[in-house]
């Protein structure tokens, strides 16, 4: 059974940063595409970032430069280190997987991600 549970978030004030983990059972982080989605009040899910069983990354143009997605093989473990954080950040982060090695296009399609972990909120103060 397949299990995602993320953790490391909090309030934070704008301008700060913050790293979101997930760590994984019954799967292998190592060898397919795995994602960070978010979603703020009242808005849709909408995909942030993703990387593939090599480590390429892709992320959305809102996060480019302040949002790193990367693997830990051995603690099999997904990261989200945000930076520069803004109050428009805001939002539950959840990440999902796939069941295919390269991410499968669009990319944040969510009907791709067959698991997604429960969420961990995330609040930026101005």
């Amino acid at each position: 059974q397949v299990q995602l549970v993320e953790s490391g978030g909090g309030s934070v004030q704008a301008g700060g940063s913050q790293r979101l983990s997930c760590a994984a059972s019954g799967y292998t982080v190592s060898s397919y595409c795995m994602g960070w989605f978010r979603q703020a009040p009242g808005k849709d899910r909408e995909g942030v970032a993703a990387i593939d069983s090599d480590g390429s990354a892709t992320y959305a143009d809102s996060v480019k430069g302040r949002l790193t997605i990367s693997k830990d093989h051995a603690k099999n473990t997904l990261y989200l280190q945000m930076n520069s954080l803004k109050p428009e950040d805001t939002a539950m982060y959840y990440c999902a997987a796939q069941s295919r090695q390269y991410c499968a296009q669009p990319l944040y399609a969510r009907g791709w991600y067959l698991y997604w972990g429960q969420g961990t909120q995330v609040t930026v103060s101005s």
